[in-house]
């Protein structure tokens, strides 16, 4: 796993007995994103499929709609005490007809692994106008086929079984085909690397996909969701208001606890088609 985890010594308390032994947990360290070698941003995060990080946050940032629109991406700068590469800066070089990004996407300071839109350089910039509205797909998705993604999600969250320590998002297709999975300490960086994996494999806007999350579907998520043209986004949690909010108006369609058999749809429910259980369960 490199350096997505690390080990460190702990002391294990079980009822009366103790005993000190290492335990593996994920790796948090800070990634600089610059664009054409100006800072643009400081988040925290798992270290790995960095340059997915950064097209996904380019592309739900409004920078970027696609591979083409970034020339390349190396990194750069950032040694540590011994003179050797953190690879902790990465600097992305925009093409030639991509306009500089919009002030608003500046962070003011570095953002934490819980929170993406802290920091903003301006409130306004929260809300993004997409170039790929989910509204008009006509994407449906069973609820036989969305019982099952919470199980698979886990099933490929290769780091989250060694530490139990970070969040995931996957894209499915609405028939239930995995697509991509990533895992990072931050539930924005996961979807910005899922996202990134698809605008490198030419797949955005999104279209006939669900989004599923670990944890629960705050605004931010929605809107990342919404600037790929994802039309169904789905969480083992609950939803916040804005987010409701936000896919409410945008076309997306928001389902919320879904856990064993059951689950909320907050927004658009028309793309969630019920099935019958099976003959042998009822």
């Amino acid at each position: 796993m490199g350096r997505a985890t690390v080990r460190r010594p702990v002391v294990r308390i079980r009822g009366p007995h103790r005993s000190s032994r290492p335990d593996t947990v994920v790796a948090e360290e800070p990634l600089e994103l610059r664009v054409c070698g100006k800072a643009l941003a400081v988040t925290m995060r798992t270290p790995g499929h960095d340059v997915e990080l950064a097209h996904g946050f380019l592309a739900t940032e409004g920078v970027i709609g696609g591979r083409d629109d970034i020339l390349a991406a190396r990194y750069c700068d950032g040694v540590d005490d011994e003179g050797l590469n953190t690879y902790n800066v990465l600097d992305l070089a925009l093409a030639a007809h991509v306009p500089p990004p919009d002030p608003g996407v500046e962070r003011n300071f570095y953002t934490t692994s819980s929170c993406g839109v802290c920091g903003k350089a301006s409130l306004d910039a929260v809300r993004l106008k997409t170039r790929h509205s989910p509204g008009a797909d006509g994407a449906t998705v069973t609820t036989t086929v969305l019982t099952t993604l919470p199980d698979t999600l886990r099933e490929h969250q290769r780091i989250f079984a060694s530490t139990g320590g970070l969040h995931a998002a996957a894209l499915f297709d609405t028939d239930g085909t995995l697509l991509a999975v990533r895992e990072d300490v931050g539930r924005h960086n996961a979807v910005d690397k899922v996202i990134g994996w698809a605008v490198l494999e030419g797949r955005v806007p999104l279209t006939g996909t669900v989004l599923m999350v670990s944890g629960r579907a705050s605004f931010e998520l929605a809107q990342k969701a919404v600037m790929a043209g994802i039309p169904i986004l789905a969480a083992v949690s609950a939803p916040s208001s804005l987010a409701v909010d936000l896919a409410d108006e945008s076309g997306l369609t928001v389902v919320g606890f879904l856990r064993g058999d059951g689950m909320n749809v907050y927004t658009h429910a028309h793309r969630v088609i019920s099935e019958p259980p099976p003959d042998d369960a009822r």
